[in-house]
C-alpha cells in the first residue's frame, strides 16, 4: 500500500462508521455513545480503483494530561503525523464547534495533506454545517453520509491527485489453514513472508497485559495502555518483523465471563476478540503471574484449540513474582492437568513491562509456527502405525477386533490425518487419544491441535495393486488377518 489515509475529529462524528463503509466490512466496532473507539485500527480500503491503508482513531479530545483521553489524543496525534493523508471529520448537523476549529489548527501544523469531510450530511439540516466547514481552511469540504454511502465519488475525487502514489498491488495476507496435503515426498518447511506474514493473536483477562506485551515487541507505545483494565476494545492489527520474521500481531479485548459481560460495548469487544482467534495462525494466551489458569484462562485456551491454531501460552509480570522457580515448577504442573488437549505446548514467562523474555516467546511463536504446518510422509506414518498397534492393539468390542488399515495425512494447519479401519465408530476415545499422543511424541508435534479421522473400511485402499510402494511390515500385516481378528 502507497499511502495511508487517517480519519480524525471529535468524538460520536461518525469516523468508525466512514471506516467500516471505506474496507467494506464492520471492523470497526459502532455505538451511539462517544468515546468507543480507542485504539489506532488498520484497515485494507477500497475506494474506485484506488486501494490504500485507511486508519480509524480515537475521537480528539481537548485533554493534555495523563488522563485516559489524554493519551487517546496522543494516540491519534501520533497516527496523524504517520499517515499521508488526512481526513478531518466533522459534523455537518451541528456545524462547526470551538473545538473541530482548534483541532483543524493542529491538523495544518501536523500534516501537509488534510481533507475536510461533513458527515451526516443528508437531508437540509446539515447544508450550513457544511458552509461553515469553509471557514476551517482546509480547502473545499466533502459533503458525506458514511451509514448511507453519499458523497464517495466526491471523496474519490479528492485522493485522486495522489493516484501517481499508490500501488495498485493488494497484499493477501490472510491466513490459509486446512491445507490439503499431496501424496509424495515431504515438501520443504513454509515460511513466513511479507505477503503472508505470521499472524499471531494476543488474547486473555482484562488487564493482563496484552498491549503493554505488543509495545514491548514493537518497541514503541503504539498501542493504548493504563492501569485501568478494559482499555482495549477493538482488536488491533499491526505488520512488524520481528527477530527477521515477519509477523501480523493482533491486539484483542479482555475475554470476562459471559456473565460478567453486560454493557453492549463489551459484549461486541469480546466478539471482536473471537474473530481474531479465528483469523490467527498462532495464538498466544497471556496469563497474569498472580492469578494464572483461571477458568476463563482455560477457556480462551480451549477455544484456539477447537479453532485449531497453534497455541502458546505466556506468564506475564514474571518480574514481580517473588518464588520464580517454585511458582514455574508449579505451573507446569497445573497447564498439564488442566490442558491435557494442549499437551507439550510452550510455557513461557516474560515481563512485558522489562521486555525481559521476548527472546523466548519469539522462539516459541516460530516453533508452534512449524509445527502446525508439518507434514508426514505415508510410508513414515504407516510404519509408525503398525508399532502401535504391536505396542497396544485396538479393543475388542463384542468380541469383535478394530482393524486399523493404514494411515495418511490428509492436510496441514493444524496436521490432519485419515485411519483407514473397520468399525470407526465404535473406537473409543482412550485409544485415539493413545495414537494423538503417539503422533506428538514420535513426530515432534508438541502442543498443536491434531485432527484424526477414522473411516470405515469401504473406502478405497490407496495401497491395493501398490504392494511395491507399501511398507513391508504393513504389508505383512494387510496379507493376513489383522492383530486379535
Amino acid at each position: 500500500m502507497s499511502f495511508t489515509l487517517a480519519i480524525v475529529g471529535r468524538p460520536n462524528v461518525g469516523k468508525s462508521t466512514l471506516f467500516n463503509r471505506l474496507v467494506g466490512k464492520r471492523l470497526a466496532l459502532v455505538d451511539d455513545q462517544p468515546g468507543v473507539t480507542r485504539d489506532l485500527r488498520e484497515g485494507e480500503a477500497r475506494l474506485g480503483d484506488l486501494r490504500f491503508t485507511v486508519i480509524d482513531t480515537a475521537g480528539l479530545e481537548e485533554a493534555t494530561d495523563e488522563s485516559l483521553q489524554g493519551r487517546m489524543r496522543k494516540l491519534t496525534e501520533r497516527a496523524v503525523e504517520m499517515a499521508d493523508i488526512c481526513l478531518f471529520l466533522i459534523d455537518a448537523r451541528a456545524g462547526v464547534t470551538p473545538t473541530d476549529e482548534v483541532f483543524a489548527d493542529i491538523l495544518r501544523r501536523k500534516n501537509a495533506h488534510v481533507l475536510v469531510g461533513c458527515n451526516k450530511a443528508e437531508g437540509h439540516a446539515a447544508e450550513g454545517g457544511i458552509v461553515e466547514a469553509w471557514s476551517l481552511g482546509l480547502g473545499d469540504p466533502i459533503p458525506l453520509s458514511a451509514e448511507h454511502g453519499e458523497g464517495m465519488s466526491d471523496l474519490l475525487a479528492a485522493l485522486m491527485p495522489v493516484v501517481d502514489e499508490i500501488s495498485l498491488n493488494k497484499v493477501d495476507d490472510s491466513p490459509e489453514t486446512e491445507v490439503s496435503v499431496e501424496e509424495g515426498e515431504e515438501p520443504e518447511p513454509w515460511k513466513p513472508t511479507k505477503k503472508k506474514p505470521l499472524q499471531v493473536a494476543v488474547v486473555g483477562r482484562p488487564n493482563a497485559g496484552k498491549s503493554t506485551l505488543i509495545n514491548a515487541i514493537l518497541g514503541e507505545d503504539r498501542l493504548l495502555t493504563g492501569p485501568e483494565a478494559g482499555i482495549t476494545r477493538d482488536s488491533i492489527s499491526l505488520a512488524i518483523e520481528w527477530d527477521g520474521v515477519p509477523m501480523r500481531l493482533f491486539d484483542t479485548a479482555g475475554m470476562r465471563k459471559r456473565a460478567k459481560v453486560q454493557e453492549k460495548l463489551e459484549k461486541l469487544s469480546v466478539s471482536d476478540g473471537l474473530r481474531a482467534v479465528k483469523f490467527a495462525e498462532v495464538v498466544v494466551v497471556l496469563l497474569d503471574a498472580a492469578i494464572p489458569f483461571e477458568q476463563q484462562d482455560l477457556r480462551i485456551a480451549d477455544l484456539a484449540e477447537r479453532e485449531g491454531r497453534a497455541v502458546v501460552v505466556a506468564v506475564n509480570k514474571w518480574d514481580l513474582e517473588p518464588e520464580k522457580q517454585a511458582k514455574l515448577k508449579g505451573l507446569r504442573v497445573a497447564f498439564e492437568k488442566l490442558l491435557p488437549q494442549l499437551k507439550g505446548a510452550p510455557l513461557v514467562t516474560v515481563s512485558a513491562k522489562t521486555g525481559r523474555g521476548l527472546d523466548r516467546l519469539q522462539q516459541a511463536v516460530v516453533k508452534a509456527h512449524e509445527v502446525w504446518n508439518r507434514r508426514v510422509t505415508t510410508a513414515k506414518l504407516n510404519d509408525w502405525l503398525i508399532s502401535m498397534l504391536e505396542q497396544h492393539p485396538p479393543p475388542a468390542p463384542g468380541g469383535r477386533r478394530i482393524r486399523l488399515r493404514y494411515m495418511t495425512q490428509a492436510k496441514t494447519r493444524p496436521p490432519g490425518f485419515v485411519v483407514m479401519c473397520s468399525h470407526p465408530d465404535k473406537l473409543p476415545e482412550s485409544y485415539k487419544r493413545y495414537l494423538v499422543n503417539g503422533l506428538r511424541e514420535d513426530f515432534d508435534m508438541p502442543g498443536t491441535p491434531i485432527r484424526l479421522y477414522f473411516r470405515g473400511q469401504g473406502d478405497a485402499n490407496p495401497y491395493k495393486n501398490k504392494t511395491k510402494s507399501t511398507p513391508s511390515r504393513l504389508r505383512k500385516h494387510l496379507g493376513k488377518k489383522p492383530l486379535g481378528e
